[in-house]
């Protein structure tokens, strides 16, 4: 007796409307896609719903540069998310925005349950306020040092050094995002959402053993901190909804509209669909199963503050909440200079989607990790797997059955043993997609295929088929070639949608998981044509090159603005009196690669840098802590002074001068010299 299909309903976070989607965004949506795909494939009612999260101050501020309204602007990125998001075959339900009716209603609707039910206060707080645009700055628009760990560069909102919430007020040395002002204090009401009336809610939550460990860990630690009253509205000017009753000088905080949209999205889906209903999702006492895939960087907002006002407004909370870590590029931060901070549409221009699709899928598993995306390790990944183990199979059989056995398998099985072993694999590699395995689930698919190829190499078929009376024998091997080939399709169809799609047309069925035991014996197959093609080293580097050309692009639209600013520097800083020649030979600039960095102990504006020279090191004291984290200077490469005359410092022994550029503070950059310069080389 087949199992009951499940109801379930899935989301991916929200894009912000005020870029482009990257790469490193792609990671969540292709998990997210895999897991819907694969869910709808086993017969259950999965539906998957996202939006574009299109409120906040940054909106208001980039339509303002771009010199259009915002609703023009969020139209615009919508249009561009949706095609990237279709290219890569990401299959949404529907996908709709958070500027939209349905979620005003739902916003509206979630805060006035909240607030007939006491769980909205309001009170007169002291709130930065830039003096220079007249406006007050939202968290994301302050920066400053974190009041717990003192890292500098800090938004307003948490630490993301440390994981500390904080109010934008508690920040050390506070700056304006928007103009780089101080921020004065300045007094507004506003609405509070009373998040400590849930702390026995959110403790049975983390017990309740459906949460990734470490998100219940770091919810525990977030409690057992103590929890505070949230801030949910913001004061005009502001993109986004206003607070009912308060006569447009009120707006919710987009964190309070942005999860909402969710439901919103669904409600659309619902309008439009009859076999769907909003409260058996979204009720109180809905039976449905709803998860939500999430970057690690928002587990605060959706693992506290959604369930509590989830519960408030008597609405159900999420099923689980499935976090990821971020995409790295060849083991470093996707970088624009290196050209590897790369848009979906910059690779969509060079390579086929599914490539990137399988990577991802190798490599991800059900833990809180970076995924590192090593652009030479991608292609060799998938030239093997994909093209040299895959598609092998299928191209090492294919062709002899159209050719001599008119394009129909053979009625027998050659190796009975072999192809049960390939079905029965099917609860496994099921347990690991549902686990959101998916790495090990294509270790174990690939592994198959090794055998695949194993019994094909073995069988040799282009030799039987010179041989006299081995006709028959031909035609059972390269059939059972194609059964075990149509079996791995299957498991592999939530990864490689388009390639299985093509699959079933030229086997002329359709893959399914009921499907799998099913043999294909005597059936008639089409021709088979090329499924993939390698990957060509010109290939990625033509994403890199690209991607740099659109950063220098970018650079040159600016152009005008950085010319006023480097006159302006040249006024604070006039150029000093000529030197000779030969004064400037007698300093002797090298490359450097910072092999150590690290802080000083007691001391406030120095960090301690060992220099490689490329055969020695030394030990450098630099003034710029202020601007830089020892861990993002490690492994870079600078210019020093190398022939200064050591200097003995409270701290120690200081054996020369790295350069840096700007007038202090955080505005400090230590001088980078291209990729292709070596520690030790003179700078000329």
């Amino acid at each position: 007796m087949a199992a009951e299909s499940r109801k379930i309903l899935v989301t991916s976070a929200l894009p912000y409307a005020n870029g482009p989607i990257h790469l490193g965004h792609m990671l969540e949506y292709i998990q997210t896609d895999i897991w819907v795909r694969f869910q709808k494939l086993r017969g259950n009612a999965c539906t998957y719903v996202c939006a574009d999260d299109t409120h906040g101050t940054p909106i208001m501020l980039k339509a303002q540069q771009l010199g259009m309204t915002p609703e023009e602007m969020i139209a615009q990125v919508a249009t561009e998310h949706k095609a990237d998001f279709a290219d890569f075959m990401v299959e949404f339900d529907n996908y709709h925005s958070t500027h939209s009716d349905e979620n005003r209603q739902w916003a509206s609707e979630v805060y006035t349950r909240l607030k007939d039910s006491g769980y909205i206060t309001t009170k007169v707080i002291e709130q930065l306020y830039d003096p220079e645009k007249g406006m007050f700055l939202p968290d994301r628009f302050v920066k400053g040092t974190c009041p717990k760990c003192k890292t500098d560069d800090q938004y307003g909102d948490n630490c993301e050094n440390c994981g500390t919430t904080y109010s934008p007020t508690e920040l050390i040395d506070p700056k304006s995002v928007v103009s780089g002002a101080t921020p004065v204090l300045k007094e507004s009401e506003h609405f509070f959402f009373d998040l400590p009336q849930f702390e026995t809610t959110l403790q049975s939550w983390i017990t309740s053993g459906s949460l990734q460990q470490e998100v219940a860990n770091k919810m525990k630690e977030w409690i057992e901190g103590g929890l505070r009253q949230w801030d949910i509205s913001r004061d005009a000017p502001y993109f986004g909804f206003e607070i009912p009753g308060t006569d447009g000088k009120k707006f919710f905080y987009v964190w309070l509209d942005a999860p909402i949209g969710y439901m919103g999205a669904f409600q659309h889906l619902c309008n439009s669909r009859d076999d769907l209903n909003f409260d058996d999702y979204w009720g109180k006492d809905a039976d449905a199963e709803l998860y939500h895939f999430i970057g690690k960087d928002i587990i605060y907002f959706h693992s506290l503050f959604w369930p509590a006002m989830l519960e408030g407004a008597q609405l159900r909370k999420p099923t689980n909440v499935f976090a990821h870590g971020y995409v790295t590029v060849n083991g470093e931060k996707m970088s624009k200079s290196r050209g590897t901070f790369i848009k979906a549409r910059t690779y969509l221009d060079n390579l086929h989607p599914e490539y990137l699709r399988y990577y991802y899928a190798a490599k991800l598993n059900d833990k809180i990790v970076d995924i590192d995306l090593n652009l030479e390790d991608f292609a060799l990944r998938v030239n093997s797997d994909m093209v040299g183990k895959l598609v092998n199979i299928a191209s090492r059989t294919a062709g002899f059955i159209t050719k001599r056995f008119d394009g129909k398998l053979a009625d027998g099985i050659d190796n009975p043993e072999l192809l049960a072993e390939f079905q029965a694999a099917k609860d496994a590699i099921a347990a690991q997609y549902e686990g959101r395995e998916f790495g090990k689930a294509i270790r174990e698919i690939m592994a198959l295929a090794d055998k695949a190829n194993a019994y094909i190499a073995e069988m040799a078929p282009w030799s039987l088929a010179k041989q006299e009376g081995m006709e028959q024998k031909t035609h059972e091997v390269c059939s059972m070639g194609i059964h075990l080939f149509k079996i791995l399709m299957t498991y592999l169809k939530p990864v490689l949608p388009e390639m299985s799609a093509n699959v079933e047309q030229f086997l002329n069925t359709e893959l399914t998981w009921n499907s799998i035991d099913t043999v294909l014996t005597g059936a008639e197959i089409n021709k088979f044509k090329a499924l993939i093609q390698r990957i060509e080293p010109a290939k990625i580097e033509a994403i890199v090159e690209q991607t740099k050309a659109e950063v220098a692009a970018e650079q040159a639209k600016l152009a005008p603005a950085i010319e006023l600013e480097q006159n302006d520097e040249l006024e604070k800083d006039p150029i000093a009196e000529t030197i000779s020649f030969d004064e400037f030979a007698k300093v002797d600039l090298r490359v450097a690669r910072i092999a150590k960095a690290e802080h000083v102990d007691g001391a406030k504006k120095l960090l301690q840098l060992t220099l490689d020279l490329g055969g020695e090191t030394r030990n450098v004291f630099a003034g710029i802590k202020s601007a830089y984290q020892p861990e993002d200077l490690e492994g870079k490469l600078t210019v020093m002074v190398a022939n200064l005359a050591p200097r003995k410092m409270k701290f120690g022994l200081s054996e020369g001068m790295v350069l840096a550029a700007g007038p202090g503070g955080k505005e400090i950059h230590i001088l980078n010299p291209d990729d292709g310069a070596k520690p030790g080389q003179r700078i000329m």
